[in-house]
């Protein structure tokens, strides 16, 4: 008869026979010693790290990890409360204002992972009524948005300008909108077309979120994400964004000038009703994020490690998710599961750590290895890494 877990019994099965023939579990590594952003030793032998978001290579620098181990000696390990009762420490504040300086915005609040950061804004400025308009591969946590706040979900095909604008001229006049969009798309690492699809969304009166989590630090002047390089910061109602990526350290956090913003630390239930950052988490956070204010050489090294990787792989014969590097991501795409988890260990043998992902991650059908790029990775690094997937993909059969 089964129980709860019963749904699960498909996929425990597939796990197993997937580590029946020998392979390591893709999603069980442990990192021993993590030495740099861009090396870490794993079962006793040192790999460099091409699998994890530590864009602007943050984590390690020495100004970021000093304000971490002050405000750990000053104000302890934890804050034990909520935002609105004893969880507020200068740290918090102190945090917001760097935020507030780095996307000259008017308002600025952080949030304790950037998971609730799309779940705290989408859930309570849309909610049972309105409307929530977004690009059907969006994020996990944008779609939980949709469904803890209640609103009508309406998906709109993956980039599709055309589409967008379809799908809301069939809408009612009168419900509120709102379109969320991403910079950058996690998975292949490509990016929106924001201006066609902001000026869709202003046409038919809805207001604009782009999720920045992958764009912020190195696409614009300033580094603010891919709605600054593609120049509509003016008509973008709120950005949010993640500290666990460029910024180096965990969080979240949403930006804006809506005159009524402020509201929401009344309201926004994943913001209340959840223990504050710890005081060291947030010192570190605002360090790192005034560092990348001024961070252009790290910006310009960071792309020229993504285009030097997606030419090298084509030139070797590997099918990338995107025709040219468009951001610090670049997936290499496979036929199927197997051949992609034998092409994931053997990197990963040679001493390479990248990310597998597949189908519900992936649309269905897709299987691919996702590297993500850090302006850490030294020019030799990435050389040693066009090696490795050489020997590898020669090894699997996946390039002649």
């Amino acid at each position: 008869m089964g129980d709860l877990f019963s749904k699960f019994d498909p996929l425990i099965a597939e796990r197993q026979a997937l580590l029946d023939t020998g392979v390591r579990d893709p999603f069980a590594i442990v990192m021993d010693e993590v030495k740099s952003p861009t090396l870490a030793v794993i079962k006793g032998k040192e790999t460099i790290l091409l699998g994890t978001y530590n864009y602007m290579g943050m984590t390690f620098d020495p100004d970021v990890v000093a304000a971490g181990k002050r405000a750990l000696d000053e104000f302890g390990s934890g804050t034990t409360g909520s935002r609105v009762l004893n969880g507020t420490y200068q740290g918090h504040k102190a945090c917001e204002d760097a935020l507030r300086d780095y996307y000259d915005m008017d308002h600025a609040i952080v949030f304790s992972t950037g998971y609730q950061a799309n779940l705290g804004m989408i859930s309570t400025i849309a909610g049972k009524g309105d409307y929530v308009i977004l690009d059907a591969d969006s994020h996990a946590s944008i779609y939980d948005g949709c469904f803890l706040g209640d609103a009508e979900i309406v998906r709109f095909r993956h980039n599709s300008v055309e589409d967008l604008d379809k799908r809301l001229g069939r809408l009612p006049a009168e419900p509120h909108k709102l379109v969320v969009l991403e910079g950058v798309y996690s998975m292949l690492g490509d990016i929106a077309p924001l201006p066609e699809m902001v000026a869709v969304a202003k046409k038919h009166g809805a207001m604009v979120l782009v999720d920045e989590a992958h764009g912020m630090g190195f696409f614009g002047p300033n580094g603010r994400g891919v709605y600054e390089e593609q120049g509509v910061e003016k008509d973008v109602d709120f950005v949010v964004g993640t500290f666990s990526k460029s910024v180096g350290t965990v969080g979240g956090f949403c930006v804006s000038n809506h005159p009524k913003f402020e509201v929401l630390r009344l309201v926004c239930r994943p913001y209340v009703f959840t223990a504050s950052l710890p005081p060291s988490v947030v010192a570190t956070a605002a360090t790192s994020i005034r560092k990348l204010m001024h961070a252009g050489e790290k910006r310009a090294h960071l792309w020229k490690n993504s285009r030097r990787l997606h030419a090298g792989l084509r030139e070797l014969g590997f099918t990338l998710g995107t025709e040219t590097a468009q951001s610090a991501i670049i997936s290499v795409l496979l036929p199927d599961q197997e051949i992609t988890v034998r092409m994931w260990q053997a990197l990963l043998e040679l001493g390479l750590y990248v990310n597998m992902a597949r189908p519900p991650a992936t649309p269905a059908g897709m299987f691919l290895l996702r590297c993500s790029l850090c302006a850490e990775h030294t020019d030799e690094q990435v050389g040693d890494i066009l090696g490795m997937f050489e020997a590898a993909g020669r090894a699997v059969g996946c390039i002649g």
